[in-house]
């Protein structure tokens, strides 16, 4: 066994240094698995480099004071390497999440900035078409009374389409900002799509678009707002009918399966483009040519499926679009009232 300083750290470095390179070789061959596995290298590593220099520095003599550090040593892993692999799963979930998190936040702010194109240009169509026709009223380039009529009928069309764009400014913001209430109360599923589909027939029908609403003999309880879940099945049953060529069919069925409610709007039309779907529910976001309105039916804001997405996560359901054969469904699922 070495005596002097210099000896000793010679003996010491010539034990730890090939343990702790050996030791990064394994870091850098195990960089693409998982944090874990890095965590418990990162215990192994000083201790056993620990444990070389000691052997080395001892000259190889097993004496009862290595055997004392050695104990300490095992005692020290044993401890440290299932705190390490504890730490390592609760610094993976959390590198996870935080990775979620900036995918989301560039998810938000590209949206924000589709949605000030999408206020940019489709609020400022129909607020020029409504001051030019005014302008023409008033300088008296319209003076017969037919004229006078179609303009002011025009102006009231635009009027009324601001005015839903606005509404959907207003129910969007309150979901991004967590400031949606919902009163909930026992709700059949049946009797909304009911109404839901009879306050579209006429839409439908100008569309030349057949709307059936086919249900089941018992009823669905779910607890939802009255209010909310029937403007999420307005906007899917409007969105069917504006992507739905004329002689098609938009169908809406409900029933129960896994303790969950749920609700169907299939329609005819050209189906959604894979690249698309994965965007379908984002604010201002329409999609690609194959997708665009064959009818207008209303604000046409871009806002009308991600508002029923923020209404149905509210519900704590789940909605989701997929291509059928023919067509397009969404799909809309929500718990069971807990007493059924």
């Amino acid at each position: 066994m070495p005596t002097d300083i210099l000896a000793l750290i010679g003996y010491a470095l010539a034990g730890s240094v090939p343990v702790t390179a050996l030791g990064a070789l394994g870091m850098r061959l195990s960089h693409n698995r998982s944090l874990t596995t890095s965590m418990v290298l990162l215990v192994l590593i000083p201790t056993l480099a620990t444990l070389s220099g000691m052997i080395a520095v001892s000259g190889m003599m097993f004496t009862d004071a290595l055997r004392r550090i050695g104990v300490v040593l095992a005692v020290v892993t044993v401890v440290a390497v299932p705190a390490a692999i504890a730490l390592g799963r609760a610094q993976a979930r959390k590198t996870v999440w935080e990775r979620q998190m900036r995918e989301q936040e560039r998810a938000a702010e590209r949206s924000r900035r589709e949605l000030v194109a999408w206020v940019s240009h489709d609020l400022r169509t129909p607020l020029a078409g409504i001051r030019a026709m005014g302008e023409a009223l008033v300088d008296g380039v319209i003076d017969r009374p037919d004229s006078i009529e179609r303009y002011a009928n025009q102006i009231v069309r635009e009027t009324n389409r601001l005015s839903a764009m606005v509404d959907d400014l207003f129910e969007m913001s309150k979901i991004n900002s967590g400031a949606l209430r919902l009163q909930l109360e026992p709700i059949d599923l049946r009797e909304l799509i009911d109404e839901v589909a009879a306050a579209n027939q006429p839409t439908a029908a100008r569309a030349q678009v057949s709307l059936v609403a086919r249900q089941p003999d018992s009823e669905i309880l779910i607890s939802a707002s009255d209010r909310a879940l029937t403007r999420v099945l307005t906007n899917l049953v409007a969105n069917a009918i504006e992507h739905t060529p004329p002689g098609g069919r938009i169908d809406i069925a409900a029933g129960t399966y896994d303790g969950h409610a749920w609700a169907h709007v299939t329609d005819t039309g050209p189906g959604i483009a894979t690249d698309d779907l994965p965007r379908i529910f984002e604010v201002a976001y329409r999609g690609s040519a194959a997708r665009s309105p064959v009818t207008d039916t209303g604000s046409n804001s871009g806002m009308g499926l991600a508002i029923a997405a923020g209404l149905i996560q509210a519900h704590r359901g789940e909605i989701s679009a997929h291509n059928q054969d023919v067509g397009c469904r969404f799909e809309v699922r929500l718990p069971l009232l807990s007493t059924q």
